[in-house]
């Protein structure tokens, strides 16, 4: 089986719906389809009842917040690659699976661009080497990406974290684990902004608790910071981190860090 398609829900019975007639309505079929459901009271069984005869494997039971579910829905994955459509968000077109499967890629995750139907709007990050500043920069979409169900095998996702466990599982599996990634020039998923990853302030801060549980403290407190905040490239391309003191901190102390250890991360 080349795909396993995961979906996460908790009382989202509309986006629901749409996300499960984007996923029965692909023209490729080699996919097993997984939907976990956390013990919702608004009436989304019901909806997974009505397509229950093409979904491959569903549960509704409580859980403990959106990785766990994800968790849950690995264990019982048997494609060779997985994807996470959340309820909500949908794949662009009926024919993305068809077109991933004809691109006959091997690398061990792969990500897309994704569509904000709210701005009009695509992204998608252009092809270049990932390195550590890249994964600083960018976050890869977790919809518009596709992981070999390898890389589940060692870990999964950390649950302690409520909004951004992808994105240390992406980080840890790229940079640190050295996982082989292709960034493909085709967009995959319809993303819904109105999701729990929008509240930006939560996010920075569990990026913040995220580098500084990667990177020892006695490591960071050698290398103060050595520019002004102008000339650090990634407050330009990543402006959010002005709402943030302690954050634009870090990145000024860690930039410098990457400056003068880049054989360490090689």
């Amino acid at each position: 089986m080349k795909f396993s398609i995961i979906t996460v829900n908790y009382n989202n019975r509309q986006g629901l719906e749409k996300t499960i007639q984007s996923v029965l309505g692909q023209t490729f079929q080699d996919y097993q389809y997984i939907i976990i459901d956390g013990g919702s009271s608004d009436g989304s069984v019901d909806v997974i009842k009505r397509y229950a005869d093409r979904i491959d494997y569903w549960v509704s039971e409580p859980d403990k917040g959106v990785y766990n579910a994800m968790n849950k829905g690995i264990q019982q994955a048997k494609g060779e690659y997985l994807n996470f459509m959340n309820s909500g968000d949908s794949f662009h077109s009926s024919s993305v699976l068809n077109d991933m499967a004809k691109m006959e890629f091997t690398e061990e995750i792969i990500t897309g661009g994704f569509y904000d139907k709210e701005k009009n709007k695509y992204f998608i990050i252009a092809p270049q080497e990932v390195t550590l500043l890249t994964m600083l920069k960018e976050t890869f979409n977790h919809q518009a990406t596709f992981f070999k169900k390898a890389l589940f095998n060692n870990r999964q996702y950390d649950e302690s974290y409520t909004l951004i466990s992808d994105y240390k599982f992406n980080l840890l599996s790229i940079i640190f684990d050295k996982c082989s990634i292709r960034i493909i020039n085709y967009i995959v998923a319809d993303y819904d902004f109105n999701g729990l990853s929008s509240n930006k302030p939560r996010v920075m801060k569990e990026r913040e608790r995220l580098f500084n549980e990667l990177i020892p403290q006695r490591i960071m407190k050698d290398y103060e910071t050595m520019y002004t905040p102008e000339e650090i490239p990634i407050i330009k391309l990543f402006p959010e981190l002005r709402e943030s003191p302690r954050i634009q901190s870090f990145v000024y102390r860690f930039a410098s860090f990457l400056i003068k250890c880049k054989h360490l991360i090689k």
